[in-house]
C-alpha cells in the first residue's frame, strides 16, 4: 500500500491521503470542487461536479491511471435537487459504461462552500 499525492489538486483538510494504491486498485478520498489555484468554488453546481472530477482525475493521474478506470464512486451532495445537475456533469466528463454509483445527501461538506463531494475506486491498469 503507498500513498498518493499531487500539488496539483487541493490539500486534504485532515488526517488523510488524497489517495491510496493497494494491489490494483487505487482509491481516491472525497474531493471537492475547488479551484487549485484559487482555493475558490463556483456558485454553480455542474461546474463544482466537473472541477470534482478534474481533481479525482489528477489524483488518478498521479497514481498511474485515468477516469477511465474508476469502477465505482459515491457522491454526496448537500442539496438533492442539484441531482439533475450533477447528473449532466457527470455524464459529460465520464464514459459509457459508467461507474457503479451511490448518491447521498448530506447536511454539509468539511470545505464550507462545497456543494457536491466525490469519492471513487478505480483500476490501476484500467484495461478490463
Amino acid at each position: 500500500m503507498h500513498e498518493i499525492e499531487s500539488d496539483d489538486v487541493p490539500a486534504a483538510l485532515g488526517p488523510y491521503s488524497q489517495g491510496i494504491v493497494s494491489g490494483d486498485t487505487v482509491r481516491v478520498s472525497g474531493k471537492t470542487g475547488s479551484d487549485p489555484e484559487t482555493g475558490e468554488f463556483s456558485d454553480d453546481v455542474a461546474e463544482q461536479t466537473t472541477r470534482t472530477l478534474r481533481n479525482v482525475e489528477t489524483i488518478l493521474e498521479a497514481a498511474g491511471t485515468s477516469a477511465d478506470a474508476i469502477v465505482s464512486a459515491t457522491v454526496y451532495l448537500t442539496d438533492m435537487d442539484d441531482y439533475e445537475a450533477v447528473n449532466g456533469a457527470y455524464e459529460a466528463y465520464l464514459d459509457e459504461p459508467y461507474p457503479a454509483r451511490t448518491c447521498v445527501e448530506v447536511s454539509r461538506l468539511p470545505a464550507p462552500d462545497a456543494a457536491v463531494e466525490i469519492t471513487v475506486t478505480a483500476e490501476l491498469n484500467g484495461d478490463d
